[in-house]
Order: C-alpha cells, then structure tokens, then sequence
C-alpha cells in the first residue's frame, strides 16, 4: 500500500538577502549578493567579509530570555530562529495547535558547545508556544540537518498524533571564535584564498503535512516530497580517509530506488559553498546515476547569493526549491540535497504538488 503523500504546506526563511522566503527567493532568483566587510579581522588584519540578516528585521529577544546569561550567538539564533518560524507557520493562523519541529544546530562551535535540548527548549519560549516540545528534537548535524529530519517528519505525519510537522536549521557562523577557527583552517574566502566560503548565518523551516490535511485545511501546498536519502561521506572536511564522493553518491541512489521519478530531474539545488572540495561528489553523482537527469538539467546554489548558512543551508534549500517549484519558475521534479563538514550527507525530491 501506497504511503499518502507528503506535501510542503508551507515555509519560511530568513537570510542575508531576504527577511522572508519570498525575499530571499526574489533575490537569489536575480542573483543578487549581499556580503559585506565587519570590523573583525582575520589573521591578515584584513575585515571579515560575511553575510549578515539586518538586526532591525528579527523579533526582540523575549524578556525572560534577555535576563539570561546566553552566548550572543545563541541569542542571535533564536531570534533568527523565530522570524522564519512565525512566516512558515502564518498559515495556520494565531489559534493553531503546537507544531512538533525537527531542528537542526551547527556543528561548528563556539567557545562552549551549544546545548541542543536547552536550545530548543529557548526556541519554544521564543516563540511564544507555537512549538509542540514534547514531540520535538534538535541536532547538531550542520548543513544537511533538515534534510537528514525528513524522514523522520514523514514518520510522525504517518502516525497521526501531528496534523503538521516543521523541518529546519540555524546558525551564524558571524562568531569572532567560528570565524577565526575556520581561518586558521583556510576555509574562508578572501582577496588571497579563492578556494574558500563566505560564512553566513540565517534561518529557514518548512512546514510539512499529508496532502489530505493541507487541503482540509485550506492551504496551497507548494511542492509534493518523494522520499529521503542519506549516506556519510569517510573523506570528509577533517578525515584522514580519502575523498571519494561515495557519500552524496549513496544518499542519491538510495533515493532513486525509493522514489524513482516519474521524468528526468530538471534541476538541482546544491549546497555548494565556493569550495572547490564539493564539486567531485556531485560529478560523481551525476555520473553514477545520469539517465536520471535531464540532458538540460540546471543546477541552483544560492551561496553565492548570501554566503553558507552553516545549519540552515538546507532547510533554506528546501524551502527555495519548494518556492520555485510551486511557482512554477523551476523544473520539477528537482534534487535537493546537503553536505555537512564532518560527513553527513541527505537529500530529497520535490515535484509538483
């Protein structure tokens, strides 16, 4: 028997270029950047060039939290945390039942570990209890952290206790620590490093649910998810092990033989940062499984518009690709898919609702 299908009802984003999805899908569309020196310097006294959210368009911290002793990168996360959750659940309407979220966190530190579990637990105060705790969790698994909970999301939505299901990620690596620590690592891109990213931060959700509630409940869905693959990739960022691509190659195949699409994939939304490391997975991907793709197949990585956004990059991916799909301007179906630094790999398909 068939599984119903799960649809993307809808979602929010909140980057460097946009203060909402349909701003950040409007830019990245132009390919319009927003990168900007800050007064932090590398270890060549030359500023930091990164991707900042205007601070007059996230929520105040809330009072109680304000009292608290936070990390002001967890501080800046939770309010960019809460301006994209407050768009992807518009929808639903202020009287809405909590909403189980599946979160992802960074895996790059700073000077003390985030706490996943009390994170979330702060993020729920933030917002004002839209956040179904209960039935919720958060990981610390870097860019592919959303795509890597879909299946997870499905398996609730399946049971039936939840009729909707948030998916998401934030992060800002704009941490004077993270920032230093991936210099020294030669992982940032500057006027001497061509081989490196530009760190980001921001936040992005997806608002998941059955195709049959989304239409009980009025709500448009933007695209129809098929199936979520995973692998780890041994010669990641900081492995010894040899890079090989197996990782994204794997997560791909098992993908296809889940949910094998109905017509070639049109386009792909990869989350490619400038690095010159992950360009070989995908040309072994493309290779591996190339009568899946369009001979015109179009590839999307929106980092060169607002930088790597650390833990929300996929979630951002997710909802961008469910954008343009749902308004038709990007070829259905489409590949999504993630790499996180230390090796996770995911990714999914999105067609036409």
């Amino acid at each position: 028997m068939t599984a119903p299908a799960v649809v993307v009802a809808a979602a929010g984003a909140v980057t460097p270029v946009g203060l909402s999805l349909v701003e950040t899908a409007a830019a990245a569309r132009a390919r319009v950047a927003r990168l900007r020196e800050i007064d932090w310097l590398d270890r060549r006294f030359e500023p930091f060039v990164v991707g900042t959210v205007p601070d007059a368009g996230l929520p105040a911290l809330a009072p109680t939290l304000a009292a608290l002793p936070l990390q002001s990168r967890e501080a800046r996360m939770l309010r960019l945390a809460h301006a994209a959750l407050e768009e992807a659940l518009a929808p639903l309407g202020p009287e809405a039942a909590p909403v189980p979220l599946l979160l992802g966190l960074p895996e790059h530190h700073t000077t003390q570990p985030l706490d996943a579990a009390g994170f979330l637990q702060r993020l729920a105060q933030q917002a004002g209890g839209a956040i179904a705790l209960e039935a919720s969790a958060a990981a610390p698994r870097g860019r592919a952290a959303a795509l890597l909970a879909l299946r997870g999301a499905q398996d609730l939505l399946q049971q039936g206790n939840h009729p909707f299901v948030l998916v998401g990620g934030v992060d800002s690596l704009v941490d004077l620590y993270v920032l230093g620590t991936l210099d020294q690592q030669g992982r940032i891109r500057n006027e001497l490093n061509s081989d490196g990213f530009s760190p980001s931060e921001g936040a992005a959700f997806v608002l998941l649910a059955l195709a049959g509630t989304a239409q009980a409940h009025g709500l448009a869905p933007l695209a129809r998810v098929h199936g979520a693959g995973r692998g780890h990739e041994a010669g990641h960022c900081y492995a010894e092990a040899p890079y090989l691509g197996e990782g994204l190659a794997g997560a791909v195949a098992q993908l296809l033989a889940e949910a094998p699409p109905a017509q070639p994939i049109g386009c792909v939304w990869a989350s490619f940062n400038g690095e010159r490391y992950w360009a070989r997975e995908f040309g072994v991907t493309r290779l591996r499984h190339a009568a899946a793709f369009a001979p015109e197949q179009t590839m999307e990585h929106p980092a060169e518009c607002f930088g790597d956004l650390g833990a929300a990059h996929g979630a951002a991916l997710l909802a961008l690709a469910a954008h343009g799909v749902g308004r038709g301007y990007r070829a259905a179906p489409c590949l999504v898919y993630a790499s996180s630094d230390h090796g996770e790999r995911a990714a999914t398909l999105l067609d036409a609702a």
